[in-house]
């Protein structure tokens, strides 16, 4: 089976501004293999200062390997990690990062102050307990056992957590995970806030939307390699194409054979239509069906980028 990248030619971020030219953390053409299985395939990511990089895919594709290694808690079999200047796995560096992570372990018999002012002691410099508690909205919670927190509550505290070292480095795993409506959107607005103050976060989500309203850079990584990245709307632009709902008297099976046409699926009584352009594929229809109504075209989003840019990866390695 090959490995060949995407037809397509990968997206190239645009130039971070002069004064962040150097990257805050950097995987350099890193391998890492688990027995024969090879999670990263020469897996490159620089992430800088003021950046909230999303890092995509699915599971098994290597995010949490990538990110393992910029935490010092992996080394890699080939290539260099580098991150704030340094090794990773150095204490120097450790107390510069902060990390937020989905299989965070954490006692649940203590209190949620007890637990920032254990977290702060971990630190040279830390930041001030009320300032952590103001940053990650745990008001009126800092008497509370963290057993007794809900999910989202919990979430808060170990995002909280991460920021007790103000680190220039914060790593989020996952970060809105169980929090209703109302809290993810404050915490998206706490976390575009650490990026206005120039800090550098690398973000791991399966909330698409999350990472379209929060990322400044997406990087789609499949089966261990960079597939795409860009901007969310490059990311869109360039792999989604279109989605186009009409009601018509055509079959699906005849227009998912036309040429341009990466879905078909049923939407009550219409069709949508995922298409690379609209245009040929609704002359195509239009001429076959001059009653078509109901017509819609809309720019395919972030979700459907993302299954196109997979899918598709793995359509072209079945049929190297």
């Amino acid at each position: 089976m090959s490995t060949a990248m995407l037809s397509i030619e990968p997206i190239t971020a645009r130039p971070a501004p002069l004064p962040y030219r150097t990257p805050v953390a950097q995987l350099r053409n890193v391998t890492r293999r688990y027995g024969k299985v090879v999670a990263l395939k020469g897996f490159s990511l620089a992430i800088y200062p003021g950046e909230v990089v999303a890092l995509l895919g699915p599971n098994g594709a290597g995010k949490t390997t990538a990110v393992r290694l910029l935490l010092g808690l992996l080394s890699a079999h080939g290539g260099q990690v580098t991150v704030l200047g340094g090794d990773p796995r150095e204490d120097s560096t450790r107390i510069r990062m902060g990390a937020m992570l989905q299989v965070s372990r954490v006692p649940e018999m203590l209190r949620v102050r007890e637990h920032i002012d254990l977290f702060r002691g971990y630190y040279p410099n830390p930041l001030p307990a009320a300032e952590i508690v103001r940053l990650a909205q745990l008001e009126g919670l800092e008497n509370r056992l963290f057993g007794k927190l809900s999910g989202g509550q919990k979430q808060r505290v170990l995002f909280g957590l991460a920021l007790c070292g103000d680190p220039d480095l914060v790593f989020l795993d996952e970060p809105t995970v169980g929090m209703d409506i109302e809290s993810r959107r404050a915490l998206w607005d706490r976390i575009r806030a650490l990026s206005a103050a120039g800090k550098a976060v690398l973000l791991t989500t399966h909330y698409l939307e999350e990472a379209d309203q929060l990322a400044s850079r997406v990087v789609v990584i499949h089966e261990g390699r960079t597939v795409a990245q860009g901007t969310p709307a490059e990311i869109r632009h360039h792999a989604g194409g279109r989605r186009i709902r009409c009601i018509t008297r055509l079959d699906a099976a005849w227009v998912r054979r036309l040429p341009g046409v990466t879905d078909v699926s049923q939407d009550r009584e219409a069709l949508l239509i995922h298409a690379a352009a609209p245009e040929p594929v609704l002359r195509e229809m239009l001429a076959a069906d001059a009653t078509l109504y109901g017509l819609e075209i809309n720019a395919a989003g972030l979700e459907e980028a993302f299954l196109s840019l997979t899918q598709n990866h793995n359509a072209e390695e079945v049929t190297q």
